[in-house]
């Protein structure tokens, strides 16, 4: 297991991030027109430093560390909306489709980053 964790680095985490905010910006587009729904977001810069600190950190025991704050509700943010909406609403539809289209092909350049890197160890291990 050492040797995926080191083989993949930061990368799958940033997969598994990715995708978790790809579900927090679905979930905004659902609840565009439910009354007092306050849009939210994930910090990814911020996620992606913490979990880049916890992997390279060194312990004596692996649970001493634990990477539980991962998870994208430890940086969950609310966005601000632009303009105000009635009902309390602060999902402003066009920018949330906005944000998940470039999510989406940010979560797409990564897995084919990840993609091409289980390619190379697979010819490695074949003598390819």
């Amino acid at each position: 297991m050492q040797f995926i964790d080191s083989a993949f680095g930061i990368h799958q985490r940033a997969l598994e991030l990715r995708a978790q905010r790809l579900e927090i910006l679905a979930a905004n587009i659902a609840n565009a027109d439910t009354p007092h729904f306050k849009a939210q977001d994930i910090d990814f810069k911020r996620a992606l430093d913490e979990a880049q600190v916890v992997q390279g950190l060194n312990t004596t025991h692996r649970r001493h560390i634990h990477n539980g704050g991962f998870g994208g509700d430890a940086y969950k943010i609310y966005t601000l909306p632009f303009s105000n909406s009635l009902d309390g609403n602060t999902v402003e539809l066009n920018v949330e489709q906005a944000k998940y289209g470039k999510a989406a092909a940010q979560y797409q350049a990564s897995l084919r980053f990840l993609e091409s890197s289980i390619s190379g160890i697979r010819k490695a291990l074949r003598g390819d």
